[in-house]
């Protein structure tokens, strides 16, 4: 019996980074690769506009891959305004994630690896059950893991890498 190919994501994953890698959609556009493409890494804030300077940029291109930095419930809403439950942080860094992947031209499907930092590991099952609610289709490769604290009281923190799929949002 032949090997199994995996899911249609992963399908798809590797269908993207083989595209991205060997040129191909340039090619087939009849465009060229360098008139379109930046040379080097794209550096995006969370609306996907380019970013010049700055410590730490949430969002980077390159090469046909996204990387989102380390998303906590504080991210955006630095008066920490809302609940301090599991259910709550996880939705607010899930839609994070989700709104800087798609500003880099992937989906959540396009996700291929997720890291996950926990505050407490009892809160495991309840981030669980919010985090299988974003990825009705089977979730990317996970590694969770226990930490001792994390910035703005968070209890939860994600950082992810995902395929481009389409042209990124253009910023100002």
């Amino acid at each position: 019996m032949p090997p199994v190919l995996g899911s249609r994501r992963n399908f798809a994953a590797r269908l993207a980074s083989l595209f991205a890698g060997l040129g191909i959609v340039e090619a087939l556009s009849g465009s060229s690769a360098q008139a379109k493409a930046p040379t080097g890494p794209q550096k995006l804030d969370y609306e996907g506009k380019p970013v010049s300077d700055g410590f730490i940029t949430p969002l980077i291109i390159n090469n046909g891959v996204i990387y989102v930095a380390g998303q906590g419930a504080h991210s955006h809403d630095p008066n920490a305004t809302f609940a301090t439950d599991i259910d709550t942080h996880t939705k607010k860094v899930m839609d994070s994630i989700k709104t800087l992947v798609e500003a880099g031209g992937g989906t959540m499907d396009s996700i291929l690896q997720l890291t996950v930092f926990l505050t407490k590991i009892e809160d495991f099952e309840g981030m669980n059950k919010v985090f299988k609610t974003y990825f009705p289709h089977g979730g990317p490769a996970r590694t969770t893991v226990a930490v001792a604290a994390l910035p703005g009281q968070s209890l939860v923190e994600i950082n992810c890498i995902a395929a481009v799929l389409h042209a990124a949002k253009k910023g100002a």
